[in-house]
Order: structure tokens, then sequence, then C-alpha cells
């Protein structure tokens, strides 16, 4: 059997039946296993693009996602993607050829040390330099990339390699042939031991708090623990707040959840979390965008912080109980009930002192209230998958999701382009639920040569391009925080995005006013096929509130301090 074979073999026995790539000369030996080898493989238009849908696949089924370069410039260009998955902390698997093992570090054509540069990027990456060590390389990089805590994998694997034709079975570790190496669900590792002692004090800080917090991030979703969260939050009432990544996982519903934390979080959340006297932290990092100034985050609460990654506790704030384990196993433990009547009253107290408002003057289109229009209108399944900007934070904002997998943004690195792949990686992973790409004039430009990928593959993704003609946040920090000087953020030469997305065989509209909304977005939601909805809004409306940068998160600026 060749390498390539090996691999395809492998890839299938792993549950992986889609791939996303771009051929190219060291790497098709592979491709060419793939021609016959019983795995769809969807044709991005750049390797960034292949990248950024693996991770949208991940991310809609908390699956492993592979995706396939060539050597050089084809692997340096998913470069980007890997430092998105590493810090979101998303299981994927990169494969790249590379020139054949006698030519590494001649300077062949289209050779990189692409070892080197994913080391900062990635969770474990592996340069095979002999065919004996290709089979275990697979199946440890299956198992790293689900081990604790989720993340990206790369495979380097010399064009020789792909070639080489030998009993690949008789080099695999007898380890490997276990049966619980043969699925990608992210359910490997995470049964380390916490102290009866640790959990005693736990729910002693519990029962003593007279105001405590859920600090809701990312980690409890790739724990698989919604189920076990909710019943936590229903059975304690502990008022709580989520991040960015976090948004999906708490019962929107319930009473005391405050919604998004942080820089563009909401004034009822930041604040309750800085009167706080207990901040449970579950799977979060304390990201800058989430703290403000660390110093004065949550300054009079004690700090438990319950993370599989042992290396998140006190990393940046140190806590007063560090609980490193599964939060799908340690919060069950922890049920017990609070006498809380007091704080209940303040939270609510909060919420009714800082509502959201939707009333806007004139026509223009509002976009909060469009997106909170088109969240109520949503199916409870639909994904969205967002760009990086003033809309995202928007999507933060103002819609609902009722399940992490369903809510799909670059988090922790920003990455502008990131919504158009990620919604073709999520729709093909979920074909029968409804994706829609909310993005911006300047996103939506970084991965445009991806539409012919939603043409190639006939995939029904419903675009809402939110256009101020400006590269909206970096212009809105420019009006806040340098003088007003508009350095390069002026986007007033964009295409015509409806004639763009016609050549790609896309209808679509623009809208311009508030009455126009509901027509468009019946033709967005009864369309069987991809649509564009572009919406034209004010190039001066900014995200609020704010918390300036190095601020105390209750140093927030709403529309009224600019005012």
């Amino acid at each position: 059997m060749l390498g390539t074979q090996w691999i395809v073999k492998t890839l299938k026995e792993k549950g992986i039946t889609t791939v996303f790539g771009y051929p190219g000369g060291q790497i098709m030996p592979l491709y060419d296993a793939l021609y016959d080898g019983g795995i769809e493989h969807v044709l991005c238009r750049h390797e960034q693009g292949a990248a950024m849908a693996a991770i949208g696949y991940a991310r809609a089924t908390g699956k492993i996602s592979v995706c396939i370069a060539t050597s050089g410039p084809g692997a340096t260009n998913i470069i980007t993607g890997l430092a998105d998955a590493l810090i979101d902390s998303v299981p994927i698997i990169a494969i790249t050829g590379q020139v054949p093992n006698k030519l590494i570090g001649t300077d062949a054509f289209q050779e990189v040390d692409v070892l080197g540069l994913s080391l900062a990027c990635t969770k474990h990456s592996y340069l095979i330099d002999k065919p004996q060590n290709l089979p275990n390389a697979l199946e440890e990089a299956f198992y790293i990339a689900n081990s604790g805590r989720p993340g990206p994998i790369l495979i380097d694997i010399p064009k020789d390699i792909q070639l080489a034709d030998l009993d690949y079975q008789q080099h695999l570790s007898p380890s490997f042939l276990k049966p619980h190496f043969n699925q990608t669900s992210l359910k490997f590792d995470k049964q380390i031991s916490i102290s009866h002692d640790e959990i005693t004090l736990a729910q002693k800080m519990m029962a003593q708090a007279q105001k405590p917090m859920l600090y809701i991030g990312g980690g409890v979703g790739l724990s698989g623990a919604i189920t076990e969260l909710k019943d936590f939050m229903e059975l304690t009432q502990i008022p709580s707040v989520s991040t960015l990544k976090g948004l999906g996982v708490a019962d929107i519903n319930n009473p005391y959840y405050l919604g998004l934390i942080g820089m563009h979080g909401s004034k009822a959340a930041n604040l309750a979390v800085q009167e706080c006297d207990l901040l449970i932290a579950l799977g979060v990092r304390f990201d800058d965008r989430v703290t403000g100034n660390l110093n004065e985050f949550a300054r009079h609460a004690k700090v438990i912080h319950i993370d599989i990654d042992q290396a998140e506790i006190n990393k940046l704030r140190q806590t007063h109980l560090g609980l490193q384990g599964d939060i799908k196993q340690v919060l069950p433990q922890l049920h017990q009930k609070v006498s809380i009547e007091a704080w209940h009253k303040r939270i609510d107290k909060l919420k009714s002192s800082h509502p959201t408002r939707y009333d806007h003057p004139g026509e223009a289109i509002y976009a909060p209230a469009l997106l909170k229009t088109i969240s109520e209108r949503k199916s409870a399944n639909t994904i969205i998958t967002t760009d990086v900007g003033q809309h995202q934070m928007w999507t933060a904002q103002h819609m609902h999701f009722n399940h992490p997998q369903n809510f799909i943004t670059s988090s922790g690195l920003g990455t502008m382009g990131f919504g158009l792949p990620a919604a073709i990686g999520a729709q093909m992973a979920r074909p029968n639920d409804c994706v829609i790409c909310i993005s911006g004039d300047g996103s939506f430009m970084m991965n445009v040569q991806e539409l012919t990928t939603i043409k190639r593959k006939h995939l029904p993704i419903k675009i809402i391009l939110i256009d101020n003609q400006r590269l909206g946040m970096v212009r809105q920090w420019q009006e806040l925080f340098f003088n007003e000087r508009y350095s390069e953020t002026n986007l007033s030469d964009n295409p015509d995005f409806i004639m763009l997305a016609k050549a790609f065989d896309i209808p679509g509209q623009t809208i311009y006013k508030k009455s126009e909304i509901e027509e468009a977005l019946n033709n967005l939601f009864n369309s069987s096929s991809a649509y564009l909805l572009h919406v034209r809004i004010d190039e001066l409306e900014n995200v609020w509130p704010l918390v300036p940068p190095g601020a105390a998160n209750e140093n927030m600026l709403d529309k009224s301090s600019k005012e």
C-alpha cells in the first residue's frame, strides 16, 4: 500500500467523510488517492479558505475536520487558519505536502519549513521523515487533536513518503488498535481527579458568597457540559455572563442571565461582575477583551477557575481555587442551593436600568434592530457565522443562540475573511440546516473567492452583507481614540456586490430603508439557493457600549457619552 492510500484509509476509519483543500505539486500523490478514495473533497479557491472551512465544519459538529494543501505557498496560506483554530480550541488536522526528503534544506522549488512555521500556531506538528513513522503519526494526530483542550495538528508529508510502498499495518503501534481511537467526537482524556477537599472548599466558598457570578466561556461547550451547566444554573440561580465563545451555552430565558461581558458586553453584565464577591470561571482565558483592566476586573471577588487546561489557571488572574478538570464532571459535584435573594434583586435592577433599545430615528436601517429581527425569524437550528468587526459585535449583542455550535465566529484571533469559508464548512457538515453568514464590506472581500465554492457545491448559504463603506471598527476607534484621523478606512470604492454575486450565479438585492427589511428577509429565507442581502447602513453608526482600552469594565462609553 502506498503512503497516500494509508492516509485515505485512516481518514475513513476515523469517520472523516469530507475534506477541504487545494491541490499542488507536492501533494498530488494524495490527491490521486482521493480521486476514487470514497471521501468527498471540497475544492476551496484559496488554502486559507480551506482551513477556515475545516474550522466551520469542526465547530458546527464538534468533530475533527481535515484540510489539505501543497508545500510552500500552499502550506503558508493555511497558517492563519491554524492560528485561529489554536486560540479557539478547534480540532482540525492539516495535511501538507513537502518536497522529497532528499531536497529538504536545499531551497528547492516550493520548499518552506512549514514545521517551523507551525510550531507557534498548532497544538502539535509532524514532519514525516520515514514511511514507517506515518501510521503512528496519523493516529497520534487524531488523538492529540481531541485530548484535553482540543486544537489543530499539522502533518507535513514529503512526496517520497506519500509514494512509499510499505506494509504500514505492521508499523502501527499496538496501543493504537484499541477501540477508543476510532471516533472523532470530543470525549478523550478528560478524567482528571479533583480531591474531595477541593470540592468541599468550592462549596464552602459558594455558600459564603453574597454576590456570586458565573463567568461562562467556550470551554463549557467544548466539554459537552451544556446540560450540566443549565442544571447548575437552575438549581443555584447564580447569575451569569458569557464570553463571545460562550454564547449559546446558557439558557437565555434564565432570569439571571445577563448576556455578553467585556469590551462590547452589556452594561448590566459588566457592572454585575464588577460588583460580585465570587466569580466562578468556567472554561475561560480571562482574555483582555473580556476583562478590560485586569487589575480592576471583578476586584472584590474571590475566584474559582475550572478548566481542562492547567496552563490557563493562574495564567492571568490569580485564583483562590483552581480546579483542573472536565467541567462536565466537575459541575454536578458542586450542586447546592445558595441564598442570594438580595443579589437577585440587584441583578433585576441592573437589567431594568440598562435595557437594550432598538428605537432609531429616520428611515435608515439600524443594524442592531435588523439583526434582532433576523434572530427572531431564524429557526432554532440555524447556524450563524460572522466575519470580524462591528457586524460581529452587533451579532453577538443582538442575536440569540441555543447552542454554541450554532454561532461560529473568530473569537480569539479576530480573523477577517473568516465568515464565508466557515459558512461553507458548516453547510457541508449540516446540509439540512440553514446557514447564514453575516459579514461586513471589509471582511467580505478578504475571501470573496469562496463564492465559487458555494456555486460549485450548490450550497444554499444566505449572506447578509452589512455595508457602511468603511472599515467600521477601525474607523470607530479612529473616531474615539485617534482624534478622528481616518487613515485608510474609507471603502467607498467597494464593488457592486449584487453584480459580483450574480457573476457566481447567486441572486440578491440591496436595501437602504427600514421599510424594505420585511420583504427582503422573506426573499432571503424563501430562497432555495444561496442568496446575498446587501444592507446599506450609516457610515457613522458605532457599536455601543464600549469599554476603552485599558479601562475598567464599569467605565463604559455609550452613544450618549460620545454626544
